[in-house]
């Protein structure tokens, strides 16, 4: 699945841009909702954009090595990473990448997710801003510009399972 969108010229991104990437991320549910990353820079006026936590896949490790490296860096969670899920074409103006997803389980029930970092950027150029757990009465709500494609029409968190078709 492609997704066409616009991105606005922005510093914080050009350690990404002009380039293909392959990302690695993870889908974590707990209780109906799911745990999500707020990035900064990626739209206009300042607004976030919710995805699953994930990042670039590092030479010599392997899709899922790479999911639970992200998890940590991200969100300071252990995690088992389980099946694949989905495979999703990103393809911007400068930003192009394809997000390999995959599903996820925390080695430490009760641990609690923190906002990590972005080892690509500085403290003061950090693109997370926020990690939340959300539920998918509450992405639908946003607006679609600010959600990852493929949490946009979720109706429940076990959705997020399911590959979603999509008619453009």
């Amino acid at each position: 699945m492609t997704t066409p969108v616009s991105s606005p010229p922005d510093s914080l991104l050009d350690a990404y841009a002009d380039r293909a990437r392959v990302r690695v991320c993870g889908l974590l549910v707990h209780e109906g909702a799911l745990l999500l990353t707020a990035h900064r820079g990626l739209l206009p006026a300042g607004q976030p954009y919710w995805s699953p936590p994930g990042g670039g896949w590092h030479f010599g490790e392997t899709l899922r090595e790479g999911v639970a490296r992200e998890f940590r860096e991200e969100t300071g969670l252990e995690v088992s990473v389980g099946r694949f899920l989905h495979l999703h074409e990103y393809h911007g103006e400068r930003l192009q990448a394809l997000e390999i997803f995959f599903e996820v389980t925390a080695t430490d029930p009760v641990a609690l997710p923190r906002l990590g970092h972005d080892p690509e950027h500085a403290p003061d150029q950090q693109l997370l801003t926020e990690v939340a757990w959300r539920r998918p009465g509450e992405l639908v709500r946003l607006p679609p510009q600010q959600v990852h494609p493929i949490l946009r029409d979720l109706i429940s968190a076990d959705d997020a399972y399911i590959p979603q078709l999509r008619l453009r």
